[in-house]
């Protein structure tokens, strides 16, 4: 998804998605960015003790850090989507990759707590979040028929990353201390321009390219006189550049498409996924201090986490792959609601869970299903709006998870200061998943059914599109507009090359009548009649 072409000022033509080839340098980079955006935040949570003796602040206080960046990441999804419009994936990617990597150096350098919610928490989230969304667009341009294996392999990102990224901060913190720990996280992060400047955009040009030597060749064949083809090829370039110039003003991208509020379809995912966030999240950040609380020892309860990440990465591409089967890609909206109700019944079963083996078994569960949601998640908005409505779709659903990830967890954290039991707030946690599972579910089968009803989009060749009709009627108003305003001279080009072959048919006729042949040599372009060109031009001379 590039960059308008500036000269034109329109959009151009989408090209089919290549599902392969350069499209799994992309799907690498994407896994590589979708890891960096998910499990840094967690994994910057190794350096609170250090930061809590060194700035004299509690626990809440540095927990701020990654607070704001999970905000930055979900909260400046517009600004995202407006930037990617404008500008392109690849040169936003490449900025966020700067802003991601100068915001962990910078904290490298802070001396108290406010300085590093302005350049970890703030920054380097910035950075995170103009990597993360525009990595998402470019994996639906590069794939359609296998998109929902590379979302699921992308997103195991995600839980690879947690697993890798945590052990190593602690060996940073133990060798170089915390600010050396974010010196050498912040050149790691450098990577995301690299996963940047591999996501080129596909070439949409190649077709007007076509066009445009098709529309010369045919001038050619019209016009075989010299002077008179070059006169026409010049009159269709300046046809085409006037056509251009009328456009312009016409066929600029929207920063930021609102219409897709009209679609219900996505109007019931916002919502529902709104709901889901509310409790998501919350059972593994408890689940540690859960745990604690039954009597499992420290180490043993910070195994559970790795029991989710470790099933995770294979829940993942595993759920991707199922999705993209072809009797359950139709459906895939039902396959999403059907993981977060496991995620939910998960919750709510293990509520009870009291000893060390029955959280294992929540563990694994949790795994599972939480993988199949992370995995499913963004492919289902993808089918909903389809690709080219993609980037304003998701950068205004992240800014309404913002809000839902500033609520969810941090009430749950309230309730159980309050209550001091931990098995209310997973009934809690899972009921909130479970609703929006049978809110989807069901919103979704009556939207079905009543679209049963209405006749398909046939010519729409994407979801919740419609933009290339109404470019279509707008070339049809301008092709009729320009055929009114140019039709004087067309005339008098036309007038004067019927007029030159008339003659030239003339003397044809005359020097036939009295025996007189074209001589034809080697090597020398023919006309029509069997005579060179320059002949031709000398008769047209008379």
């Amino acid at each position: 998804m590039g960059r308008p072409d500036p000269e034109e000022g329109q959009l151009p033509a989408p090209v089919k998605p290549p599902d392969g080839g350069w499209g799994w340098i992309v799907l690498l980079g994407c896994f590589v960015i979708t890891g960096f955006s998910y499990a840094f935040p967690k994994a910057v949570s190794v350096y609170f003790k250090e930061l809590m003796k060194d700035f004299h602040v509690g626990y809440s206080d540095t927990a701020w850090i990654s607070s704001i960046m999970l905000a930055m990441l979900y909260g400046t999804g517009p600004v995202c989507s407006i930037m990617v419009n404008q500008f392109g994936c690849r040169p936003v990617m490449l900025i966020g990759g700067l802003l991601a990597s100068a915001g962990m150096i910078l904290a490298s350098f802070t001396t108290n707590i406010i300085e590093l919610y302005l350049t970890a928490g703030v920054l380097t989230g910035l950075g995170m979040a103009l990597n993360f969304q525009p990595s998402l667009i470019m994996l639906g341009t590069y794939f359609d028929k296998r998109r929902p294996l590379a979302n699921g392999l992308a997103a195991a990102g995600s839980p690879v990353f947690l697993s890798s990224l945590s052990p190593l901060g602690q060996v940073l913190l133990e060798k170089f201390g915390w600010r050396g720990g974010f010196l050498i996280m912040g050149g790691l992060l450098l990577n995301c321009c690299t996963c940047g400047a591999v996501m080129r955009p596909l070439d949409m040009g190649m077709k007007r390219k076509m066009g445009k030597a098709q529309d010369k060749y045919e001038a050619k064949e019209m016009l075989p006189i010299g002077g008179k083809s070059e006169e026409g090829i010049s009159s269709t370039d300046g046809t085409k550049k006037g056509k251009k110039a009328k456009k312009k003003p016409k066929k600029g991208k929207k920063l930021l498409d609102f219409s897709i509020f009209s679609n219900r379809g996505f109007i019931i995912y916002t919502i529902s996924k709104f709901i889901l966030v509310l409790g998501l999240f919350v059972p593994p950040i408890l689940l540690v201090n859960y745990a604690k609380d039954t009597g499992v020892p420290d180490t043993e309860a910070a195994f559970l986490l790795s029991i989710i990440g470790f099933i995770d990465i294979f829940a993942r591409p595993a759920c991707g792959m199922v999705a993209g089967l072809k009797w359950v890609r139709p459906h895939v909206a039902y396959l999403f609601s059907f993981s977060m109700l496991f995620n939910g019944l998960t919750d709510i079963c293990s509520a009870r869970a009291s000893n060390y083996t029955g959280l294992v078994i929540f563990c694994v569960f949790f795994g599972i299903s939480y993988g199949m949601v992370g995995a499913l998640q963004f492919e289902v908005l993808m089918a909903i709006v389809g690709s080219q409505k993609f980037s304003s779709a998701i950068g205004l659903v992240l800014l309404i998870e913002a809000f839902a990830v500033l609520i969810g967890p941090p009430s749950a954290g309230r309730l159980v200061d309050a209550l001091k039991n931990y098995e209310v707030i997973f009934y809690l946690a899972g009921s909130e998943v479970v609703l929006s599972a049978i809110f989807l579910g069901v919103a979704s089968y009556c939207c079905l059914n009543r679209g049963k009803k209405e006749p398909p989009p046939e010519n729409n060749p994407s979801a919740g599109g419609g933009s290339d009709t109404e470019e279509a009627e707008s070339d049809v108003q301008e092709a009729e507009e320009h055929s009114s305003n140019n039709h004087q001279p067309a005339r008098s080009t036309d007038n004067a090359v019927v007029a030159a072959n008339e003659e030239a048919n003339h003397v044809a006729e005359e020097q036939s009548g009295e025996g007189g042949g074209c001589p034809t040599g080697d090597g020398e372009v023919l006309a029509r009649d069997g005579c060179n060109a320059d002949q031709m031009v000398e008769r047209d001379s008379f």
